[in-house]
């Protein structure tokens, strides 16, 4: 398999004020291949969200490389950067961050607007049927007041969708949710990986890893540990059984 995410002894370190600094990210090393379904747990301040950011691009390593899709991206002008985010990622946060003044389907269009040759029409298109795939196709015109946590982080999951991306970047995205749309959201997010994106998340939650078909687990900013798991069919398969397995691997490894 090909690899569409390298890091290699990445590093990131921040410093504070009067000389205080502080080491986030160790010598990490990942590789993640196309089509996998990546998940990073561990406790609060262990690195989870630095790491996420720095393999995108969103944040700057302060030693190591990062290369996507075969380009080392560590470099890149922030030009570039944003071009790669944008044609090849798509991110999907807690906080969905969506515009107020725009209509929900306005939102999922936007990132695919920004080209200054995109079709208008195409792109609405597109929208819809994305929108219709994640079961709010009726909410197209509404604005963000007249739809619930859960349809408004599938908006925002059309919205990364919405340029074909290569990945989907994860932070927390049920965090905010209750149980029965975090189990709609990753049905979804199984159904995207199961056509081929790849996707990786960054959550504290047993469930939703579970979903996932490895477990990357982090301490103190490195990865410890991870655990491979089957694909997941949420057409076939309960859940509960992949959380027993993934919680006894937590307990028997001191997680």
């Amino acid at each position: 398999m090909t690899n569409i995410i390298e890091a290699s002894s990445m590093n990131k370190k921040v410093v504070l004020g009067k000389g205080h600094e502080i080491h986030i990210l160790k010598d990490v090393n990942l590789e993640i291949e196309e089509g996998e379904f990546v998940s990073v747990m561990g406790p609060s301040g262990s690195g989870k969200t630095t790491l996420l950011y720095n393999i995108s691009g969103m944040d700057r390593i302060t030693a190591g490389s990062v290369k996507f899709n075969g380009r080392e991206i560590d470099h890149l002008k922030e030009e570039e950067l944003a071009k790669i985010r944008l044609k090849s990622m798509g991110f999907i946060f807690q906080d969905i961050n969506l515009l107020k003044n725009l209509s929900l389907i306005d939102n999922v269009m936007f990132p695919a607007l920004v080209s200054k040759d995109a079709d208008k029409n195409a792109v609405h298109q597109k929208a819809k049927k994305l929108m219709k795939m994640t079961g709010i196709e009726k909410l197209a015109n509404h604005n963000i007041t007249q739809a619930s946590g859960g349809q408004l982080q599938r908006v925002g999951i059309c919205r990364a969708l919405i340029n074909d991306p290569d990945i989907i970047f994860g932070d927390e995205p049920t965090g905010a949710l209750d149980s029965k749309s975090t189990e709609e959201i990753m049905s979804i997010l199984a159904e995207i990986n199961n056509n081929g994106t790849t996707v990786m998340l960054v959550t504290h939650d047993v469930k939703v890893a579970a979903k996932t078909e490895r477990i990357l687990f982090m301490v103190d900013g490195k990865i410890i540990a991870q655990k491979k798991m089957r694909k997941f069919d949420a057409r076939q398969e309960d859940n509960k059984q992949r959380e027993e397995e993934l919680m006894k691997w937590l307990v028997d490894n001191g997680f």
